[in-house]
C-alpha cells in the first residue's frame, strides 16, 4: 500500500488523523526515560532538524508540558520500533529502546523537511522487517573515501535507518608490518577506524570489520615475501576466460593461517562490533596449485570448508561472530550443514534473476544463519543499472523475508577502476534501506521523488528523475548488456561491427543521454555538495557519450576521428582525477586512470 506522505523509508503503518499542527515558537523537549544519555544522539538530530527546517530552538527540559516528549514503551516488541504521534497536544515519541527513539527522530526530521513548521496530524507505528539493514562499500578497487566523505555517508544512511556499515578491504588497512602492500593505497589507519566506529555508534550504526581472507589476495601476492602463500605461482584462467594473477591463499601452506592471525590481532581491536566479515569468496584458483593434492584426495568443497573452519576458529579466539560470503560453500549442498550455527553466511547475487529463493532456502534448511546481499548495480556501469538494481534488491528482500534472513547487506563495489561517482549509488542505497525496513510499504516506492527529497534535496525535482533515467542507459545498446562501460575495456566484437541494429541503438543512446542531462543545470539542490554532484553527473554523461562514440568509431563511422577521440578521452581523464579527489584519497587514482590510458591505445595504435 503506497505511503500517503513522502518518507524514506515509508513506515509500516501511518494514519493521517486529520488536519495540521502548527509547532509553537517556544517549547521544550522532555525525556521521560531512566537514562538521558541514551538519547543524546536522538536529541541532537531533533534539534538540528527543528532549527534547519522550522527555525525553532526548543531546549531540553523535564518540567512542565512539553512540545515534544520521548518515553519508553515496553509494549513495543523491538528496541528499534517506535510510535510517533503529532497532535494538538504536541509531538509524542514512544520507543522500544534507544535505537527506536533515534529512528523516530529520523522520521520526524523528514516530516520537518517536507512540511516545515506545520505538520500533518498523524500516528505512525513502525518497526523493521530485517533486524540488520546494512551497506558495504568497496574501498579496495581502487577508491578509498576521505573521512569527511565517510562521515557524510554514514549520516545519510543513518537517516534512512541503515544500522550496519562495512568497508570491503583487501589491502587498504594500514597494517604496521605490511607497508609495501598499502603504501600507495591511502589506506584506512587504526586511528581513523576508531574515529569512524565512534561516529557510527552515535548514529546506531554498527561498523563491522571486513578483511578478505582467502580469495582476492592478489594485491598481497604482488610482493615477493607473500608469494609463497599463494595457491598458484602464475596466472590462471578465471571461469569467464580472463587470466588472473595469483589470487587465493593456499590452504596447503601452514603459514597462511599464521598470517591471517596476525592481521586479525591488529585489525579487530579497533572495532567495537562483535561481528567480523572474513570474505572467503571467489576462490577461483583453489586446487590449481599448492593444494592440488589435497583437493584430489579430499575434494575441493571439503578443502574449502576445512580452511573456512580454521578461519572460524581464529575469529572465535577474538570473541567475534564470523560472517563469510556464501558463494563457494553453497556449491556443495551436502557440506552446508557443517557450517557452524553461530557463523553468518552472506548470500550474494547482483543480477535481477539471481536465485535468492533457492540459495537462501539451502542455508535456512541447514540451520545456518544468513543475510541476503544484493547490490547497487552501480559498478562497471558509470551511471548505474536502475531496473536491474531495483529488481535485484526487491528479490533479495522478498526471499530473505520468506526464508528467515537475519539481515540485508546491500553491496556497492568498485570493479574495473571504480569509475562511478558516489551519488550514482544513492538510488541503490535508498531502495535497499526502504525495502529492508518495511518491504510491503516500500516495494513500489517512488524512487525519483525520494531521491529528490532526501538524497539531493532538489526543489526543482530534476536530479531524482535524472539519476533514475541515466541509470537505465545501459539498456539502450543491448539488453541487458553494459556496452557503454565495457567498450572502454574490450574492443567491439567483430560480429557487432556490422550490426546495423546496434548502430541505430547507439545513436538512440546518444540522443537519450543528451535529453536526460539537459535539465541538469536547472536542478536546485540544497545539499552542501550540490555543485560537485552536478559536476559528477556531467562527467559520467560525457563518459557515456564517449563510450557510444567509441563503439561507432569501431563500426567505421567516418564522422569520428581518432585524434579528436583521443583529445576527448584526455579531457575525460583530467576530469576523472578532479572529481575523484573531491571525495576520495589519492591512493588508487593512478591505477584507476591507467585503465583509461589503456583505452586510449585504440586511438593512438600504441
Amino acid at each position: 500500500m503506497p505511503c500517503p506522505l513522502t518518507l524514506l523509508p515509508c513506515p509500516q503503518h501511518l494514519e493521517l488523523t486529520g488536519g495540521t499542527v502548527s509547532l509553537p515558537e517556544t517549547g521544550h523537549i522532555a525525556l521521560r526515560v531512566p537514562r538521558d544519555a541514551d538519547l543524546e544522539p536522538t536529541v541532537r538530530r531533533i534539534h538540528a532538524a527543528l532549527e534547519r527546517h522550522a527555525g525553532l530552538r526548543w531546549p531540553r527540559e523535564d518540567r512542565g508540558p512539553a512540545a515534544l516528549t520521548i518515553t519508553w514503551d515496553e509494549r513495543i516488541p523491538s528496541d528499534q520500533g517506535y510510535r510517533l504521534a503529532v497532535t494538538d497536544e504536541g509531538i509524542e515519541i514512544a520507543a522500544g529502546g534507544a535505537p527506536g527513539a533515534f529512528y523516530a527522530a529520523a522520521t520526524l526530521a523528514q516530516l520537518l523537511q517536507t512540511h516545515g513548521r506545520t505538520l500533518p496530524a498523524l500516528v505512525i507505528d513502525d518497526w523493521p522487517d530485517f533486524p540488520v539493514r546494512g551497506v558495504m562499500l568497496d574501498i579496495s578497487r581502487d577508491k578509498v573515501p576521505t573521512m569527511d566523505t565517510l562521515f557524510a555517508l554514514v549520516d545519510k544512511l543513518a537517516g534512512w535507518k541503515i544500522n550496519q556499515f562495512q568497508l570491503y578491504t583487501e589491502h587498504t588497512f594500514a597494517y604496521r608490518d605490511h607497508r609495501e602492500v598499502w603504501e600507495h593505497a591511502s589506506p584506512m589507519t587504526a586511528e581513523q577506524i576508531r574515529a569512524l566506529d565512534a561516529y557510527c555508534r552515535e548514529r546506531f550504526v554498527e561498523l563491522v570489520p571486513n578483511q578478505n581472507s582467502f580469495g582476492h589476495m592478489h594485491r598481497w601476492f604482488e610482493h615477493e615475501r607473500y608469494r609463497f602463500m599463494a595457491e598458484t605461482d602464475g596466472p590462471f584462467p578465471a571461469p569467464w576466460g580472463e587470466m588472473l594473477p595469483p589470487f587465493s591463499l593456499s590452504p596447503a601452506v601452514p603459514e597462511s593461517l599464521t598470517f591471517l592471525a596476525g592481521l586479525y590481532a591488529e585489525l579487530l581491536p579497533n572495532f567495537t562490533s562483535k561481528l567480523f566479515n572474513v570474505g572467503c569468496d571467489e576462490t577461483f584458483d583453489l586446487g590449481l596449485g599448492r593444494s592440488r593434492a589435497l583437493v584430489e584426495a579430499r575434494g575441493k568443497g571439503r578443502v574449502y570448508l576445512d580452511f573456512l573452519l580454521s578461519i572460524y576458529r581464529l575469529v572465535q579466539e577474538h570473541g567475534r561472530t564470523m560472517q563469510f560470503w556464501g558463494d563457494i560453500i553453497n556449491q556443495y549442498p551436502d557440506l552446508v550443514p557443517e557450517v557452524p550455527k553461530d557463523a553468518i553466511a552472506l548470500e550474494w547475487g547482483y543480477e535481477a534473476d539471481h536465485d535468492f529463493e533457492g540459495k537462501t532456502r539451502l542455508f535456512a534448511e541447514s540451520g545456518v544463519p544468513f543475510y541476503v546481499c544484493p547490490g547497487t548495480s552501480s559498478w562497471s556501469s558509470l551511471s548505474g543499472r536502475t531496473d536491474n538494481c531495483i529488481a535485484n534488491i526487491r528479490s533479495a528482500a522478498a526471499h530473505g523475508l520468506d526464508n528467515g534472513a537475519r539481515g540485508l547487506l546491500n553491496t556497492d563495489w568498485g570493479d574495473h577502476g571504480h569509475w562511478q561517482p558516489l551519488p550514482v549509488s544513492y538510488l541503490g542505497y535508498a531502495f535497499g534501506a526502504a525495502v529492508s525496513w518495511a518491504y510491503a510499504t516500500n516495494t513500489d516506492l517512488d524512487l525519483p521523488l525520494a531521491l529528490d527529497t532526501f538524497a539531493f534535496e532538489d526543489e526543482a525535482r530534476i536530479m531524482g528523475r535524472l539519476a533514475y533515467d541515466l541509470g537505465n542507459i545501459y539498456q539502450y545498446p543491448a539488453r541487458p548488456g553494459n556496452l557503454l562501460f565495457n567498450i572502454y575495456r574490450v574492443p567491439l566484437k567483430p560480429e557487432l561491427r556490422a550490426d546495423e541494429g546496434l548502430r541505430a541503438r547507439l545513436h538512440e543512446a546518444l540522443a537519450a543521454i543528451d535529453a536526460i542531462v539537459a535539465p541538469l543545470d536547472r536542478a536546485r539542490m540544497a545539499v552542501p555538495d550540490a555543485d560537485l554532484i552536478r559536476r559528477e553527473y556531467a562527467h559520467i554523461a560525457r563518459m557515456l557519450r564517449h563510450g557510444a562514440k567509441r563503439a561507432l568509431l569501431q563500426m567505421g563511422d567516418g564522422r569520428l576521428s581518432r585524434q579528436d577521440m583521443a583529445a576527448e578521452l584526455d579531457a575525460i581523464m583530467q576530469e576523472h582525477r578532479a572529481v575523484w579527489l573531491a571525495r576520495n584519497r589519492p591512493g588508487g587514482l593512478d591505477d584507476s586512470t591507467a585503465r583509461m590510458e589503456r583505452a586510449r591505445q585504440l586511438y593512438t595504435g600504441e
